[in-house]
């Protein structure tokens, strides 16, 4: 992938380039940003840079060896390791796969979307259910060590990507602590986060940071106005909805919603749990609290972080701020309604409730007791108005 294939971003395309063209390679940098804004897509942009012999003008040339083996993500001095796992695992049982054996997979999930993808879709592409998620295990960790061991094949470098190094347990962090703050010559580590605050300080102590900012509705024009010509003032206002995201642009601009659309269902349990709180309804609290407590913890996240944006953008139409609202359709309908009910008094109140249950789910905490609570606190809440 060359960095003319990324959407936007191109400070951050400056930065990497100016480093690499100086000769000043951190030997393990930590991208941090969200799936829809392209950490992924830059990190493999960054490592075709850095292997391409003919680049210029900023670019990777796109036609070499080098180029073309990293364009199919096959290049021999590049690595990458990601979360797996798989069905009919049983309690307790070591995961003894690795990444290697995924990446037929990983390469098909890469040429579909062109490497802006979700964690959720690719715990999808995997097959794994709504409640496994994905992991990198300590058994990983030990691969990379193995790997890093020889010597590059055909390159300078030998990179490693490492795609959401918050998957890993303890174990696998700190085994590969060492290797990460004294790498073999010529070794790079690229780790890409979604959430680099659940890892261990040890390991973002060791990494030079890229933070990567969401993308501008300018950046996004283009992929909107290709299906939607006729109508600038409407393809403006699709590229504002989607929030710096191209995932989520690429669910706005979808003719048709996915039964299993994520966003969608969130909505929908948002909606159920909000009219139950309304109407102090405890027993029918409970049944939903058991219903979500048996997603993946993936999801339950997401599903927290869909409340706690519609809960804003609710806020935002009580305060009559309704024209820097990132609302349509069902969504925008049901918050103009429900807006009355959010106000100063229990706004912030309700945030920090979502974002308990979101630090018990992220510490592993019994899902069925986080979301009964949270469904009986905020409805204390809602109806303090």
């Amino acid at each position: 992938m060359r960095f003319s294939e990324i959407i936007g971003q191109e400070r951050i395309k400056r930065h990497l380039t100016h480093g690499v063209d100086n000769n000043r390679i951190s030997h393990a940098q930590l991208f941090t940003g969200k799936a829809g804004s392209g950490a992924l897509a830059l990190a493999v942009a960054y490592a075709q840079y850095i292997h391409c012999p003919n680049r210029s003008n900023g670019d990777s040339c796109g036609v070499c060896p080098h180029c073309q083996q990293i364009a199919a993500l096959a290049h021999p001095d590049l690595h990458f390791v990601f979360p797996i796992n798989k069905m009919g695992k049983k309690s307790g049982e070591v995961l003894l796969s690795n990444s290697k054996e995924f990446m037929s997979l990983w390469r098909e999930m890469w040429r579909e979307s062109g490497g802006y993808f979700s964690p959720q879709q690719w715990f999808d592409k995997l097959n794994l259910g709504k409640t496994l998620k994905g992991t990198i295990s300590a058994k990983e960790a030990e691969e990379i060590i193995r790997q890093l061991q020889f010597k590059s094949y055909s390159s300078r470098y030998k990179t490693m990507i490492i795609w959401l190094p918050e998957t890993m347990n303890d174990e696998a962090s700190n085994r590969i602590l060492k290797i990460l703050e004294e790498p073999s010559d010529g070794t790079i580590f690229i780790l890409v986060s979604e959430r680099s605050d659940l890892l261990l300080k040890t390991i973002t102590s060791r990494t030079q940071e890229v933070a990567i900012p969401r993308l501008t509705v300018e950046d996004l024009l283009p992929m909107v106005e290709a299906t939607i010509s006729n109508d600038p003032a409407k393809a403006r206002n699709t590229a504002r909805l989607a929030n710096g995201d191209v995932l989520e642009l690429r669910r706005l601009l979808a003719v048709e919603r996915d039964e299993e659309d994520y966003q969608r269902y969130n909505f929908e349990q948002f909606r159920a749990v909000m009219r139950l709180c309304y109407n102090d309804e405890h027993l029918p609290l409970m049944n939903w609290a058991d219903e979500v407590a048996q997603l993946s913890r993936e999801r339950q996240r997401g599903m927290l972080l869909d409340f706690s944006r519609l809960l804003r953008e609710a806020y935002m139409l009580h305060a009559s701020l309704a024209e820097v609202s990132y609302l349509w359709g069902e969504e925008a309908a049901f918050c103009q309604k429900f807006a009355p009910f959010i106000g100063n008094q229990n706004i912030e109140p309700l945030i920090e409730q979502i974002e308990t249950a979101l630090q018990q789910i992220n510490q592993n905490g019994n899902p069925r007791i986080v979301f009964t609570h949270f469904a009986l606190a905020i409805s204390k809440l809602v109806n303090r108005l």
